[in-house]
């Protein structure tokens, strides 16, 4: 068994043990900081701000402090990404390439610090004592929110972490960090980064704990502006009463039940392809994962097929086998609830055409699984699984699946495979979606906008959008 690595926080005694879900063993702990550690953190960025240690310097030498932290991101890939393997359980290379792409969006941002600007208008106005036409001058001035609350999930602890510390910081904001409970191992490298990087201390500040201790402290925090949260639809909404207090501004990006339409005209290789990586990648723990597989049937059988042949021959393991394409569940909570999913499933006369179980070794492994039979009012079609559970659902026209595709109180993304171009673009306008692939999926870049619709969450990431999401904005009026 490796060292145990603790991380401890003022505050709560209450110690958080934290695993390898490859191998079920402790690897780490960390002490619940509770609200004790989130106002002292507060405290800090908040006199942080004031102080103008960060918002103070010049745009330029903040795209340079930025720019080299993306360096140091991706000199200590390696690192981090070795961390995150073991505490998530992704294979290594995957978990090393989440931080090159949170050194690439730490980029992106860092090239918006010099183009934050407002807007002049001039104008006239008539009325007063005299009745005399006055002339003014009007322009705006983008203002960070002073400290920003972010808390983030454990299926990609660098990346999502970064999502949020990146246009944050861009937007000149002081930041309190609470990573997931499950996954807190690589946060204190991220701050370490940025304070080499040239980013003052006190800017960026990590606290860890439960949810319900540090997590609900900073959103009820009177002194925090913004609060910027992902992870579950249920969660969010506690996040969303618990700022209500001082109307903190609140982003959330949450729970997905991404469709997939397949029409008979696709593609069907990369259709099987792109719908098999869709829901199979990092064991499905993602947000944006295609849980419901739409198929017209004249070419149903064959993806059925397809994706099941691809679930049988994933590779299974941690971060220490060799030749693995994905790893387990995150914990046994999660595994309980991902079987729970299946059980029903089988009670319920559903066709479990692959997988279907836990494999017979350590760490909380399901078999990639896909099912056939299903209908529409199962629980399984209309929560989010977080695990590597395929409904695969056929339909006769275009109608059918768009009814299908939209009857869902989450709207995070949707995926169309066709070769009819004309189809395509209708059909990304009809999906209610904040993300619509065509003929792809899991495509993703930093300069575009990522956000759900319905219950999918509150605004949007990435982009300038991301960036003006830390941001107020102020109306002046001059006299001439």
């Amino acid at each position: 068994m490796e060292q145990v690595t603790k991380i401890a926080a003022p505050g709560e005694s209450q110690t958080i043990a934290v695993y390898d879900p490859s191998t079920e063993e402790q690897i780490g702990e960390i002490t619940d900081g509770g609200a004790r550690a989130v106002d002292e953190a507060v405290g800090r960025a908040r006199d942080a701000f004031k102080a103008g240690l960060w918002i103070g310097k010049t745009p330029s030498e903040r795209t340079r402090i930025l720019n080299r932290a993306a360096e140091l991101l991706e000199q200590r890939a390696g690192e981090l990404g070795a961390i995150d393997s073991r505490n998530v359980g992704m294979a290594r290379a995957h978990a090393s390439n989440l931080v090159f792409a949170a050194a690439e969006q730490v980029r992106y941002n860092a090239g918006w610090c010099t183009k934050i600007y407002g807007k002049s208008v001039d104008m006239k106005m008539a009325g007063g004592i005299t009745g005399e036409t006055a002339d003014l001058l009007g322009y705006t001035l983008k203002e960070p929110v002073s400290v920003a609350g972010c808390i983030v999930p454990w299926n990609g602890p660098v990346l999502v972490a970064i999502t949020k510390l990146a246009p944050a910081l861009t937007a000149g904001c002081s930041v309190v960090l609470k990573p997931a409970e499950e996954t807190p191992l690589s946060a204190p490298i991220l701050e370490e980064i940025f304070v080499e990087a040239g980013v003052p201390e006190g800017v960026v500040n990590i606290v860890n704990g439960y949810g319900h201790t540090a997590g609900a402290a900073l959103a009820g925090h009177p002194e925090v502006e913004k609060i910027a949260f992902t992870g579950s639809t249920e969660v969010g909404k506690l996040i969303v009463q618990a700022a209500a207090g001082n109307l903190k501004k609140v982003m959330l990006e949450l729970g997905g039940k991404t469709p997939v339409l397949i029409f008979n005209d696709a593609d069907l290789p990369k259709a099987i392809a792109g719908a098999a990586l869709g829901i199979f990648i990092n064991s499905g723990q993602g947000c944006i994962c295609g849980s419901r597989v739409y198929v017209q049937r004249g070419v149903y059988d064959q993806v059925v097929e397809g994706i099941a042949q691809t679930a049988k021959a994933l590779r299974l393991g941690g971060p220490d086998d060799e030749n693995v394409d994905i790893g387990p569940l995150i914990s046994a909570k999660q595994l309980k609830r991902v079987l729970g999913f299946i059980d029903e499933a089988k009670r319920d006369d559903v066709e479990i055409v692959q997988g279907g179980y836990r494999l017979d070794r350590s760490g909380y492994f399901v078999a990639p699984t896909v099912l056939t039979g299903v209908r529409e009012d199962m629980r399984l079609m209309k929560e989010e699984i977080f695990g590597p559970v395929v409904a695969v659902v056929p339909f006769d026209d275009e109608e059918e699946a768009v009814a299908m595709a939209n009857a869902s109180d989450l709207g995070l993304a949707a995926a169309v495979w066709t070769q009819d171009i004309t189809r395509a673009h209708r059909l990304a306008k009809r999906l209610e979606a904040g993300t619509v692939w065509i003929n792809s999926q899991l495509a993703w870049d930093p300069a575009m906008p990522f956000g759900g619709y319905k219950q999918s969450g509150w605004g949007q990431e990435y982009g300038i959008e991301g960036v003006e999401a830390y941001m107020k904005t102020k109306s002046v009026y001059t006299g001439l």
